[in-house]
Formats: structure tokens, sequence, C-alpha cells
């Protein structure tokens, strides 16, 4: 049996054949695509293609195979869009391992995360059975919401094969606020200005290297309008840089596609809120100093990317003793999940209905 399947028959057969697997496709997160001993990868990038795309209707449906790179080319070719802003496209990205990963980018702060724009599934079942889970409709309340479970589940529940999500309009235009400062309090100040503001801001990162603290804020919408957003935005904020057109784009690719993390560094996601970031950045700067740690808070405070040179064995240690937790995208296999791990009785009881004879892996 292959175990790169180009058909959804294919795996569900391969399934039924296989004691324990995993599902990998684009293999942009390596340290959750890479198997460990005693588990069969299995490849479904060969499972890609759109199934049905309705612009009038705001929906798209896709094998859940297909790289994000030409989902993202069909909607652009109807001034559409994934407002979450689905993360690491230009490393190879599918919308299946996003789902599954519950990655979402820098749009997130403003429209949501890819579980608010998931519609449907279907995937394929521990005794290799296709289930559907949603709907192909904006409008759709009946059933148990399958989809939202699979939404970070690491293809631990099943093999997604098909994705129908709900899709925006482009925005006109685009503009990006770079506000430097000397110190994490003023950055962190300058934030909680931004919550409470009528500003509708599009997306909001703060950036820590060892250089000074960087704000980023985006706004986007009708061109007529947004330079005098931008007026108030400035006047609000005392300055800042304004970005525009082709650079304030590699921006946002920049921090969409984790370009801003070394060659060989690891890479954590820390769910968190914006209160507890003084407090994390002080330990981490502690325990691997200004050159061993970069941080980007992203979507105004509730989710910190790290990119690490150093053991993440330090962090997971640290991650427990501020009660974080913590996913692991690039880094050695089977070091997927850090610091606290909350929800495990209710997982557990998810596990078993759905895979009742534990043929998904657990990463």
């Amino acid at each position: 049996m292959r175990l790169t399947p180009t058909s959804i028959q294919e795996l569900q057969a391969l399934v039924r054949e296989t004691s324990c697997l995993l599902p990998r496709a684009g293999g942009s997160k390596f340290a959750l695509s890479t198997r460990v001993d005693g588990i069969t990868a299995v490849d479904v990038s060969g499972i890609s293609g759109v199934i049905e795309y309705e612009p009038g209707e705001f929906t798209i449906t896709t094998l859940a195979g297909t790289p994000i790179s030409e989902v993202d080319s069909l909607l652009e070719d109807h001034g559409q869009y994934l407002p979450f802003d689905p993360p690491l496209v230009e490393r190879g990205a599918t919308l299946g391992g996003t789902v599954a990963a519950g990655l979402s980018g820098p749009g997130r702060y403003h429209y949501g995360g890819v579980r608010d724009f998931l519609l449907g599934v279907r995937y394929v079942d521990s005794a290799g059975n296709l289930v559907r889970g949603g709907g192909k409709v904006v409008k759709n309340a009946a059933g148990f919401d399958i989809p939202k479970l699979m939404v970070g589940s690491l293809g631990s529940l099943g093999v997604l094969v098909e994705l129908t999500f709900k899709v925006l309009p482009r925005p006109e235009m685009c503009a990006t606020l770079r506000l430097d400062f000397e110190a994490l309090e003023d950055a962190l100040q300058a934030q909680y200005k931004l919550f409470p503001s009528p500003m509708d801001i599009d997306a909001l990162d703060l950036e820590l290297s060892n250089t000074s603290p960087i704000l980023w804020v985006r706004l986007a919408g009708f061109a007529a309008v947004l330079p005098a957003r931008l007026v108030k935005l400035k006047e609000l904020m005392g300055g800042g840089d304004v970005f525009k057109g082709t650079d304030e784009e590699l921006i946002w690719r920049r921090a969409r596609d984790m370009e801003w993390v070394p060659e060989g560094w690891s890479l954590v996601k820390v769910p968190l809120t914006p209160g507890r970031i003084l407090t994390l950045d002080g330990a981490l700067v502690q325990t691997y100093g200004e050159q061993g740690v970069i941080r980007r808070y992203s979507c105004g405070g509730q989710l910190a990317w790290l990119a690490l040179s150093g053991s993440l064995h330090l962090l997971d240690d640290l991650l427990n003793e501020q009660s974080l937790s913590g996913l692991v995208l690039f880094g050695r296999p089977g070091e997927s999940r850090m610091g606290v791990s909350d929800g495990v009785s209710f997982y557990r009881r998810i596990k078993k209905a759905l895979d009742p004879n534990n043929r998904f892996a657990e990463m």
C-alpha cells in the first residue's frame, strides 16, 4: 500500500491497514509533520484541489492537501481572501495542516482565527469511514460542531480530506504604522491605548529581538477614507513611520511566513493575554539572553511567537512555572507540546469516541 495516497478512497484503505499513522502534507511545520519511531507518516499532499468556489456566496471548498498559495491566488482573482492570514504560505503550508495545527496569522486580531472561518469538513475516521461535519454554507447550525474539534487536533482525531471556508472581500487599501520604543513597558502602554480606540485596527503586532521594541499597526479598508484614518491614528500615537504598497505587504508577509525566524532555530506558539507579556518576556530574556530568543507578540498580545536557539526543555519549565502552554512548529519531532496541558480530560473523551483504537498518533 502506497503511503502517498492520491485519492480519498486510497486513503481510506490505508487507514484501515495502518496501526498508528501521522498525516502530513506540505511539511511546513516539521516538528509536527515528521514521524517518530513506531508511527507511519502518510503524505496526503496528493489529495489536493479546489472542489467548489462560489464567489457570490463567499465560500470555498477544497481538498485538505491544497496549498494555501493556490487558494490565495484563486481568491485574489475575485477580490477575496482568507482574513485569518494562514501562516507559512511561502513554506508550502496546506489548508488541512493549517486547520490541524490551529494556526492563524496577524489578521486574527480583527477578524478572528481559522476556527471562525471553517464551515465544514470531511475526514476519514479510525475505521476508514468518510465522515462529514458542518456544511458548505455560512448559515449552518445543524449537528455537533465537528469542524471546531478538528482545529488544533494535530491529526489525532481523524485525517482531514475536505474543508469549506467562508471568505471576505479583499480591502481596497492597506497602510501600516511603525512605532519604535526604548522599553517594552512603553510599547505595551501604546498598545493598550489602541484597544478602546475607534481606529478599527486590522492587525497589531509587537516585535522584540536584540533591537528596541517595534509596534506594527495595520489599517485596511476603502481607499477613499484610509488616509484620513491614518492621520487620526498618527495623532493618537504621537507620530510613527507609514508604509504603503509593496513595502507594507512585505512587512506582513514576513510576519505571516515567519521569515524573521533564523535558520535552524525552534519556533513555539504560546497563547496568552496582553497582561502577561511583561512577566513572560522578562523570564525569557533571563533564561535565554537577548541574543537567544526573538519574540513577536501578535494579535494584540493574545499570542506569542517565540524563536529560540537554545534548549526547549528550559522553555518547557518556564511555561509550566507561568501556567502557559506551547506548541512547537519548528524543532525536533516528539517535542510538540510544552507547558501546562489544559482540557486533557475533555480531549480524552473526544479521542476515545472518535478514535477508540488509537489509530491516529498523538503529537
